[in-house]
């Protein structure tokens, strides 16, 4: 599962996003608006795109009721050992797990750029705490709840409640219905509300290889999101697919008990085919050419292999089975819209709302900085463009992209583009720009990760830019007004 670090794509002008002016004050003026107004707002998930929003519009003034399926807060870092009943995760049927957490991951940020700016991810002094500087996922769930508790968060929280139907009525509020895990016929609630955040995660629902003969190979199939330990390859032969984060950490992994382990993917340069340095099980290939009935995969490259399972860590689908809006927004190739700055669909605008749909990006930094300008434009003190200028701006985007040649797969994926979008929502809310430091590091982890794809967790070169982040965090106050 590839959360943060990326390869940079050519840079477009995707957004027409205005460089920020780097002799502005850290704080920005807004213009003179009506008195903020009060909605009421629900907000779909409790992980840490939910929990930011559920911070920001209720220090705007805003009621608001955040709806989560699970018993506890955290999102896909709430980690299960639970799979579903469909290891490919394609059988509509099958028992959905939210999590697409691996037993070992550890986050590929420091923790100094991965955490919220108004309550820094530093390390705890709590007793049996990841002090890491990269760590487990235990302890990014055990950050959310400290943020959770440090601003009083769980108690919007409607735990257990899992939303089935999200619709716009005639009056342009929002019917919400909700029933409890239990599923009996007393537990169903509907309520109305002025307003919906959608914060429900992209990590569920995942993508599958388009693989030539598939039909009849005999091995097994498994998608990344239903693996969680090792040893269920233990003397096998696995191939896997991709080339993100998922795939170097699970092969790894896995290697410590499979026979074999064989990588493919389409961005596996041709001089780097074959075994893998420093592996005696682990090769790199090609895209898969085919598959056949004797359990055979042959590559693009010439080689193949006989292979007991194919392992599935080709990204995830965006998805929103409970959310009605009579087309106006629809899921077309994974881009979901048409959607005003990845948020507001035009049409619908400030209403119905999306946090976290951007790919390829800190994540919890970006939450912070839409939830803010949400919670100010739906309060009226943010202005929007007309409904008409929303669209045309969106147009233009989507015009963009294709002009230059990449997919509308690739709509959401921002890359190198992300801190001028956040820098762009900061001053639209008037929040001080990304921080230097906060770049700079970002760039460095991933330079250490190209080149110390093993070891860069544990090693790094930017102690100046860890002294300037912990200077900075000393000058915040972490309780906000709530």
């Amino acid at each position: 599962m590839s959360y943060f670090l990326f390869l940079p794509i050519p840079r477009i002008d995707k957004m027409a996003i205005p460089t920020p002016n780097p002799n502005t004050p850290p704080h920005f003026r807004l213009p003179a608006m009506p008195s903020p107004v009060s909605r009421t707002i629900a907000v779909v998930g409790a992980g840490a795109a939910g929990l930011c929003a559920a911070l920001e519009l209720r220090r705007e003034g805003h009621k608001v009721v955040v709806y989560e399926r699970e018993n506890q807060i955290g999102g896909t870092w709430a980690y299960t050992p639970e799979i579903e009943t469909d290891p490919i995760g394609v059988d509509p049927s099958r028992n959905i797990v939210h999590s697409s957490l691996y037993a070992s991951l550890r986050t590929n940020l420091p923790r100094e750029v991965m955490g919220f700016r108004v309550y820094p991810f530093v390390a705890s002094r709590k007793p049996g705490r990841d002090g890491r500087r990269f760590p487990g996922h235990g302890e990014v769930l055990e950050y959310l709840r400290d943020f959770a508790e440090e601003f009083r968060l769980r108690e919007l929280v409607r735990f257990g409640s899992e939303v089935w139907h999200v619709g716009l009525m005639e009056d342009r509020k929002w019917m919400v219905r909700s029933r409890k895990r239990s599923g009996s016929e007393g537990n169903k609630d509907d309520e109305v509300y002025d307003a919906v955040v959608v914060c429900n995660g992209h990590y569920t629902e995942p993508r599958i290889a388009e693989i030539p003969g598939i039909e009849v190979w005999p091995g097994k199939q498994i998608h990344s999101h239903n693996y969680r330990v090792p040893d269920p390859f233990r003397d096998q032969i696995v191939v896997i697919i991709g080339g993100a984060t998922s795939a170097d950490d699970i092969s790894r992994d896995i290697s410590k008990v499979a026979t074999e382990v064989h990588i493919t993917s389409r961005s596996i340069e041709i001089g780097r085919l074959g075994k893998l340095s420093g592996h005696d099980n682990i090769w790199l290939h090609s895209m898969i050419n085919s598959v056949h009935k004797d359990g055979k995969v042959a590559f693009q490259d010439g080689t193949q292999v006989r292979a007991d399972v194919i392992l599935h860590c080709t990204g995830y689908k965006y998805h929103f089975p409970f959310l009605e809006t009579n087309g106006i927004v629809s899921v077309d190739d994974n881009r979901v819209g048409p959607l005003y700055k990845h948020i507001f669909p035009p049409a619908l605008a400030p209403w119905l709302s999306f946090i976290g749909l951007p790919r390829k990006v800190v994540p919890f930094l970006l939450f912070e900085f839409q939830s803010k300008w949400i919670a100010g434009v739906l309060s009226g003190r943010i202005p929007l463009p007309s409904k008409e200028e929303m669209m045309r701006d969106t147009e233009a985007f989507s015009s963009s992209l294709e002009a230059s040649g990449i997919p509308k797969g690739y709509t959401h994926r921002l890359d190198a583009d992300q801190f001028e979008y956040d820098d762009w929502l900061a001053a639209k809310s008037g929040s001080p720009l990304t921080e230097e430091w906060r770049k700079k590091m970002y760039f460095a982890a991933g330079r250490m990760k190209r080149s110390m794809p093993e070891m860069y967790r544990d090693h790094w070169d930017d102690e100046d830019l860890i002294s300037q982040a912990h200077e900075d965090f000393k000058t915040r106050s972490t309780v906000g007004s709530v």
